[in-house]
């Protein structure tokens, strides 16, 4: 299994929205790099659901539940890729951004180092780090 962070802004799409939803297409994705993660992408991975510009801080946990196909957004642009997902949980306590700049295990991701990939992986030790930190 992999481990992926995906950022939304929250009053675009937020956490509360895709777990009313139950599912949704990670679509709009318009960066070469995270295109290159959304490719990468298995079914059962987990991803760190995180609100990105306000609150700025990992929320919840959700699963990949469909692998990487053309992305109905880009108007038949086939460079560009979306995938499905799925929440799992909600995170008990939310891990901010100054918890993973804080964090030796954290500050090591590309959330903290190149802040504006929209899909990043990440390794085991870090996923469960944000787990443990959010209860």
């Amino acid at each position: 299994m992999n481990h992926w962070l995906v950022k939304s802004e929250p009053t675009v799409y937020s956490w509360d929205h895709f777990v009313a939803e139950g599912r949704t297409s990670w679509t709009g994705i318009r960066s070469a790099e995270a295109r290159n993660n959304l490719r990468l992408m298995r079914v059962g991975d987990r991803a760190a659901f995180y609100h990105s510009n306000e609150g700025k801080c990992v929320v919840g946990v959700a699963t990949v539940v469909r692998e990487s196909y053309p992305d109905p957004t880009a108007e038949g642009d086939p460079r560009w890729l979306a995938v499905d997902l799925a929440p799992v949980a909600p995170l008990s306590r939310p891990v901010s951004l100054a918890q993973f700049r804080a964090d030796p295990i954290l500050a090591e991701t590309k959330l903290v180092k190149q802040g504006r990939v929209s899909v990043t992986p990440l390794s085991p030790e870090q996923f469960a780090r944000v787990e443990r930190l959010g209860g």
